[in-house]
């Protein structure tokens, strides 16, 4: 068939993808393709903030299974965090992971290793001989609650060249709360996480990373005085990017269930903290859109808001969400998007173009956790009706997904 319908994106850095040859994997495929379509084909998304479970929990998710739902979603780079068991915080621990990861992951995966032993925020990991074998540093999952143990980790990981990607979270704010200290809380006597245990420690690491020059990443944002905050740094010259995730962009407390398919660390906040974060995203100081990608067993997500474990799944989901919402509702552009999910986040990471996928953007169709490659089902999105499909992922000039015949 004449390829002429499949455009590749443009209007953004994507062109440094320019050099994947986007005709050759199509051999195999364009018989596949309705001729009366139009498709459209990304460079490679690259998440820069996953959990693939394994080492440790493989009961939870694989590597295998996590880099497949990575490919459906149109990902060919992700970066794992170190939460495992072992922690990933000597060459011995990671070097378990890598191993998996060359045997099983269909696409690029980039271990985090840990800043502390054990993540546990007592003594800094074997940093200098881990530098070479991750992507960045990451105690995600805990706040490094040392001022001084995290300007020891900026101040080493400045001297090896590396990121600090912090997951900035008080404990003694927490008071064991579990959702959004917010109106939903309030009315169905649920515990609050206040949104001041996560903008706090951003301040406090803000202030080390303008004092040390360290390069730093602040994980997942979810409330309005985070977003400001590092605006305020970015203005002040501090070497900071930073990330928030699908579901606090489409999301807020106004929308939660009963539901641990509605529980995450941090939480869905209050609408203004929601648009907060669109308007970061518009004006440039969310740099990036990561899924934080978190699968559980059925068993951890069946007991509610209160018993459920934290953490949801988003590799799958993630671009057909937020076309579906913020492309097609008119809040950012295509090109922009792209560049949230593909280019920024290499740019910052160092990760190279890899591969690309090819969607058909017009399609619609509900989100069905049953049919998810994950291991993991819990989505605040199932049922959702969304546009857009991946029908083709090519990462290393191989497919390593393609949507089948229906």
């Amino acid at each position: 068939m004449d390829l002429g319908n499949i455009k590749k994106i443009a209007g953004t850095d994507a062109k440094n993808a320019g050099s994947v040859d986007f005709a050759f994997a199509f051999s195999d495929f364009c018989h596949d393709l309705n001729p009366d379509k139009e498709y459209v084909v990304f460079p490679g998304f690259c998440d820069v903030h996953v959990h693939f479970r394994e080492p440790g929990f493989s009961y939870k998710e694989t590597i295998k299974a996590g880099a497949l739902s990575a490919a459906r979603g149109g990902y060919t780079a992700v970066c794992t965090m170190p939460n495992l068991n072992p922690v990933q915080d000597c060459v011995s621990s990671i070097a378990i992971q890598r191993q998996i990861i060359e045997k099983d992951a269909c696409i690029a995966v980039y271990p985090y290793a840990a800043i502390t032993k054990g993540e546990r925020g007592e003594e800094l990991s074997d940093m200098e001989e881990l530098a070479a074998l991750s992507v960045a540093f990451s105690d995600d999952g805990k706040g490094v609650q040392s001022e001084d143990m995290m300007r020891l980790a900026m101040i080493k990981a400045k001297s090896l060249g590396k990121i600090v990607a912090a997951h900035c979270e008080v404990n003694e704010l927490l008071k064991g709360g579990y959702i959004h200290d917010g109106t939903y809380a309030n009315m169905h006597g649920h515990k609050g996480i206040s949104s001041e245990s996560e903008y706090k420690e951003i301040e406090r690491d803000l202030c080390i990373a303008k004092e040390t020059g360290a390069a730093f990443h602040v994980c997942h944002i979810s409330a309005a005085e985070s977003v400001e905050l590092i605006r305020k740094a970015k203005a002040d010259g501090v070497n900071v990017t930073c990330e928030t995730a699908p579901h606090y962009l489409v999301l807020d407390d106004s929308d939660l269930k009963e539901s641990g398919d509605f529980k995450m660390n941090p939480p869905l906040r209050g609408k203004k903290d929601r648009l907060a974060l669109i308007q970061g995203l518009v004006d440039g100081t969310i740099d990036m859109i990561a899924t934080d990608h978190a699968p559980h067993a059925k068993e951890e997500k069946s007991k509610g808001l209160a018993g459920s474990a934290f953490g949801i799944v988003g590799l799958e989901t993630a671009f057909s969400v937020l076309y579906s919402e913020l492309v097609k509702g008119g809040v950012i552009s295509l090109e922009k998007l792209v560049d949230l999910m593909a280019v920024n986040p290499r740019k910052r990471f160092n990760i190279p173009y890899d591969g690309f996928s090819v969607w058909d953007l017009n399609a619609a169709y509900k989100v069905d956790p049953d049919g998810f490659l994950s291991k993991g089902r819990s989505t605040p999105f199932a049922g959702r009706r969304v546009f857009g499909e991946n029908q083709l992922t090519v990462y290393g000039g191989k497919t390593v997904y393609k949507k089948l015949k229906q």
